[in-house]
């Protein structure tokens, strides 16, 4: 199989997210993502593509002319297979394997890291950087340097106290070697032998991990007025500890610095770091720890270097401030912190008025707990209570037997939850949620004082709340037909999908897939051209409601909104989502090469991030790429993705050829075969996978790109401007 990378043209504003490329089907080899399989393609065929709020400035494609292959088995081959399967029924004390060092993070490393793909390499990074900021969190590091260079290596330092490297009582060699060859030796256990009071590390694996997994490593201490280096490959020292006295103007220094090249043989992705994915996650450590400075530099070649510098003294403060920044706020940001039973909580939120979702980000000891915790449960029921008992008390809600809930409350609320915990629970390596119960005690107890205290003085910022908590309670029973007319129709499978839905066959969700199509003549072709077994093809009129800037009734009465959440099976919003109730695993948006497409795309991207957000964790979300250009020379045909893809081509032809250009403005423009042998035909398309990577940046970009604060809009347009190719504007 042979693949070309190919350069398509810059879609217009949009998302960041992270998007995996690949051809949907392929006999040869398969990659596992999360619970499906997907296909897998050479290393330096995949790239990381980022919806960021800026134009990009370019992007690989990939296409594939061949079809599928037959897959045949000798009859020798086959009694081969069968003798060696027989043989391997066996099974005894030989069968047995001890992995001892650090071989079962090479042989198992999504164990360790989540994945061997790009979250699984940035996580190494983030390893790292959580060693450094736990030495901030104690006290003794005030600065941390973080430098992508050129080769796809990286190297962290800080100016904390630097790793010990006397010798070990117990492994006999030094400290520094113990911590970088021994998994489960550090000094964040927790009790009188720690070197931590509270720390993001528990497993004293983190290092040893980034050791085992990296080509080579280098470290180097700054102790003592001495400094020592040692270098590593593949989880195994190299060299031996050597030391040098540090000149008198140093002597002074003392940190560490690791420097390391991810292995190749490792990960399934071209070693590559993104800039704005680590920026992302220093910005969160730099809000989260106020007296910190963390720097950020990529050197790339021609001398060019990216550097950002964070450091925010306002802390939580200002981290909410930067994510209300396109927002109507009710009232000015409630801070507060509390100490209790050695547990630190540190809370900000903030109503605002234009906003109908919540944003909540919890933090434990520096790490983001994505999938929350009871530092989070703990929040969200103390303010639901606390809500609801001012409400009654000021009489604001007189009925007896009405209670707000917690999703009424919350609406338009963004919070910040931080809480440092000595011996913090976390589920797995990952560090996904938080499972210490005496936390949610500690944080319910610091809500409800605080929360009750700032209302109670700020009458005027109660009834703001309460107003609002009203509003979201009498919009959702104005919405309750809609959801009981929604809930009624997914029952009668039959009658409730949608009249322009052109289903497919297939019954099964994981091999369904359903093209969202713009307008009818998109509809049209696409229709004619599909596999009618697995993929089914929905037809939008026009651009749908933008859900950013209206509340659930005006969304549930909408017929486009109606007809997507019904023929895809979203259920409704605020419930629990079930991947098992969608009738296609695949949602393909599929739209014009051109502005009006773009923008629908982006409404469905609101759509989808704001109505089900699980959509993205799951990994159903796709955007399918059509050629901006045929090229018909003799009898051949040629696809091309962009004008330099097109001028390449051209340059390849006889000075005297002959050849015909057809530009593809819209997906109407192709014939229903052309849209399949291009666009729908799983063995040469192309589709991205997008998922959501920075909760905290993409609700930025919803809101500013989508919501109705104009001059927010403008300055994210205005500071996109240098970013944009004008050669890609389709004016």
């Amino acid at each position: 199989m042979m693949a070309i990378l190919r350069a398509t043209p810059p879609p217009p504003l949009q998302l960041r997210f992270f998007a995996c490329r690949f051809f949907s089907s392929s006999p040869r080899s398969l990659l596992r993502a999360r619970s499906h399989t997907i296909p897998s393609f050479s290393p330096r065929s995949r790239s990381r593509l980022f919806f960021s709020p800026r134009v990009l400035g370019g992007r690989c494609s990939l296409t594939n002319g061949g079809g599928g292959a037959r897959a045949f088995m000798s009859s020798s081959l086959a009694a081969e297979v069968l003798k060696e399967n027989a043989g391997s029924e066996s099974y005894g004390s030989e069968q047995i394997q001890v992995l001892e060092g650090l071989d079962p993070v090479r042989k198992r490393p999504g164990m360790y890291i989540g994945s061997t793909g790009p979250r699984g390499l940035h996580h190494l990074v983030y390893e790292i950087l959580d060693n450094a900021v736990d030495e901030a969190q104690a006290g003794y590091a005030s600065r941390i340097d973080v430098v992508l260079l050129e080769d796809n290596s990286v190297s962290i330092t800080d100016n904390g106290r630097g790793i010990p490297i006397d010798l070990h009582p117990v492994t006999k060699k030094s400290s520094l070697e113990t911590v970088l060859t021994v998994l489960h030796a550090g000094g964040k256990f927790g009790g009188a032998s720690s070197g931590y009071s509270v720390s993001g590390g528990l497993h004293g694996v983190g290092l040893s991990v980034v050791n085992a997994l990296s080509e080579a490593l280098e470290v180097t201490v700054w102790r003592d007025g001495k400094e020592y280096q040692q270098s590593y490959s593949r989880g195994k020292p190299v060299t031996t500890l050597t030391c040098q006295l540090l000149p008198p103007e140093l002597c002074s220094r003392q940190g560490t610095c690791i420097h390391f090249w991810p292995d190749k043989e490792v990960f399934t992705t071209s070693i590559s770091f993104d800039f704005n994915t680590i920026a992302g996650r220093i910005r969160e450590l730099a809000f989260l720890n106020p007296e910190l400075t963390i720097t950020l530099k990529k050197e790339e070649g021609d001398s060019k270097t990216l550097y950002n510098e964070h450091c925010y003294a306002g802390g939580l403060v200002e981290y909410v401030k930067w994510l209300n920044t396109d927002k109507k706020p009710l009232h000015d940001i409630l801070a507060f912190r509390k100490e209790a039973d050695g547990i630190t909580v540190d809370v900000a939120l903030q109503w605002c008025s234009d906003a109908y979702t919540d944003t909540i980000l919890g933090y434990a000891n520096s790490i983001r707990t994505i999938d929350g915790g009871t530092h989070i449960d703990g929040m969200k029921a103390s303010l639901t209570r606390t809500i609801n008992n001012l409400g009654k008390k000021s009489k604001v809600i007189k009925e007896k037997d009405i209670n707000l809930s917690g999703e009424h409350v919350r609406e338009g609320l963004t919070c910040i939850v931080s809480v440092k915990v000595p011996n913090p629970e976390f589920e797995g390596q990952t560090k996904t949620r938080l499972g210490n119960p005496e936390v949610r005690r500690v944080v319910e107890q610091c809500v409800q004082e605080h929360v009750t205290e700032y209302l109670e003085l700020h009458p005027d910022a109660l009834d703001l709340v309460l107003s609002k908590s009203l509003n979201a309670l009498k919009a959702a029973m104005a919405a309750k037909r809609a959801r009981e007319l929604v809930r009624t129709k997914s029952v009668l499978r039959s009658s409730s999908l949608p009249g322009k839905l052109a289903d497919c066959s297939a019954t099964n969700p994981e091999e369904c897939e359903i093209f969202i199509v713009e307008g009818d003549s998109a509809g049209g072709s696409a229709k004619q051209g599909r596999d009618r077994r697995f993929q089914a093809i929905l037809p939008l009129r026009g651009k749908i409601l933008n859900i950013e800037r209206k509340d659930e009734a005006a969304m549930y009465k909408n017929e486009e909104i109606q007809n997507l959440i019904l023929g895809l099976g979203l259920g409704v919003k605020g419930e629990d989502f079930k991947k098992e109730a969608l009738r296609y695993h695949k949602i393909i948006i599929l739209t014009d090469a051109d502005v009006d497409g773009a923008h629908i795309r982006t409404l469905l991207l609101t759509f989808f991030y704001r109505y089900q957000k699980a959509l993205f964790d799951e990994g159903c979300i796709y955007v399918g790429v059509p050629p901006l250009y045929k090229v018909d020379r003799g009898k051949h045909a040629h696809y091309c993705y962009d004008e330099a893809e097109l001028k390449h081509l051209l340059d390849s032809f006889p000075s005297n050829a002959s050849f015909n250009i057809q530009r593809f403005k819209g997906l109407g423009e192709m014939m229903p075969a052309q849209l399949w042998e291009t666009t729908l035909d799983p063995e040469r398309r192309l589709l991205k996978q997008l998922v959501v990577e920075d909760a905290a940046e993409a609700n930025v970009v919803f809101s500013s790109l989508m919501g109705t604060r104009v001059d927010v809009r403008k300055e994210l347009i205005r500071n996109s401007a240098n970013m944009i190719n004008l050669e890609h504007l389709d004016i």
